[in-house]
């Protein structure tokens, strides 16, 4: 009967191509065979493993692979038709509460940034939801098994997304309730397309600054220019900026790192001009005695004095005041994420591209066009900080072929 179910799930949720539905039908039937006189809630990894360990004997590495995914969705789908009650009762609801605020503690005792703070707090909460009525205390490794087969098999979110999930329960997981989680082997791992990056020709990055204005144009030409990402270019601060040699540093990017990258010439006259603007805002701000600007991880108690330091000021402040979120003390933060991207989105229409472009597009722009004037795949590695160099590599896709002397045989075939 599960295994009508079963068919039935696979072709309404649209897991596999309805092609493939008999084959994830008979590899599950295959593997019941294996496990003669075990239920499916007795069946754990190891019984999973010992089949598929005797299948790659007669078989493909795509069928094990196959297998493995039909199998981890019927067990899935055998845990939802497990009747769960719908609604916690008053004592679980008080427990998850204690839960989510142990979280925060955590996350700000080990220095998480704040927005890193926000999107595991939605993670968990939406965790909490899904396994209802579990309370905190009688969680197991296996409901964030479920958990995530779940995000894969029916949220179908990309791969990157149920990452991000599982990076904010492992977190709750060893540092809220202390247990820790052994192999993902059982987890319906979310599904990874390869997609080549947008990128601008050197034209289309010249009108694109020319339809910005203002602070934005000169953000957008620090992150064209110097190849960030736009939280690495709203973080940095005045003593960031080494105009004299040229480089800009770029503190805690992605993964935790510092780098160094070149900061164009072409725009020093421009940002000794900016500064000479932020310099006002500061001293604006000392003589209202505004609280200093935000600093990372325990600077701001070892050094008191620090946060209203002029080399610890952004480069790129915001004109207003607001409130710190986590200290509720008002101060002065940097630029909006949002002011940048809807400028930049308005400048691309305004200048008739006829691409998708965000922000990105720009770091994407960098490190194509310096692979097309034939700088070292290496270098260009280290300036983006990318930690593994098939991250890189994606630029070579998308890089200009001609470059390389790569004729189409439709041009020597019409001459």
């Amino acid at each position: 009967m599960l295994l009508v179910k079963y068919h039935n799930y696979l072709k309404e949720k649209q897991n596999v191509p309805e092609k493939q539905i008999p084959f994830y039908i008979n590899w599950v039937t295959s593997f019941l065979r294996f496990c003669d006189g075990i239920t499916v809630d007795q069946v754990d990894e190891n019984h999973v493993n010992s089949y598929l360990e005797k299948l790659s004997r007669q078989r493909e590495d795509w069928q094990v692979k196959q297998a493995k995914e039909a199998i981890g969705l019927y067990r899935f789908l055998y845990s939802r038709e497990r009747k769960r009650p719908e609604q916690r009762n008053a004592s679980s609801e008080a427990e998850w509460k204690i839960a989510v605020e142990e979280m925060v503690r955590m996350l700000r005792l080990k220095q998480r940034s704040y927005r890193t703070e926000e999107a595991y707090l939605t993670w968990l909460r939406d965790f909490c939801r899904y396994i209802c009525p579990v309370e905190p205390k009688e969680l197991e490794e296996k409901h964030l098994k479920e958990f995530l087969t779940y995000l894969a098999a029916e949220r179908r979110v990309a791969k990157a997304t149920q990452n991000q999930a599982f990076n904010a329960l492992l977190f709750f997981y060893r540092w809220v309730i202390d247990v820790e989680i052994g192999s993902l082997g059982e987890v319906i791992r979310a599904r990874r397309g390869r997609r080549l990056p947008t990128v601008l020709s050197q034209k289309e990055v010249q009108k694109l600054l020319e339809s910005l204005q203002g602070v934005t144009q000169l953000m957008a030409k620090v992150i064209y220019g110097s190849g960030l990402r736009l939280n690495e270019c709203l973080r940095l601060r005045i003593k960031d900026v080494d105009l004299e040699r040229g480089i800009l540093v770029v503190r805690a990017g992605k993964g935790d790192k510092d780098r160094q990258t070149i900061l164009p010439n072409l725009i020093k006259e421009e940002l000794k001009s900016h500064l000479a603007t932020a310099r006002g805002l500061y001293d604006e701000d000392r003589k209202n005695d505004i609280a200093g600007v935000h600093l990372p991880g325990a600077l701001a108690r070892k050094f008191p004095s620090a946060p209203k330091e002029w080399i610890w000021f952004w480069l790129f402040p915001s004109n207003h005041l607001s409130v710190d979120p986590r200290e509720k003390v008002t101060r002065r933060h940097h630029a909006s994420a949002s002011m940048l991207q809807k400028a930049v989105r308005r400048a691309a229409n305004s200048a008739g591209i006829e691409k998708k472009v965000n922000i990105h597009t720009l770091r994407h722009s960098f490190a194509t066009h310096l692979l097309e004037e034939g700088y070292d795949i290496r270098t260009i590695q280290q300036l983006l900080g990318h930690s593994s160099l098939q991250t890189t590599m994606i630029y070579t896709h998308v890089a200009q072929k001609n470059r390389l002397g790569v004729k189409s045989p439709l041009d020597s075939s019409l001459k």
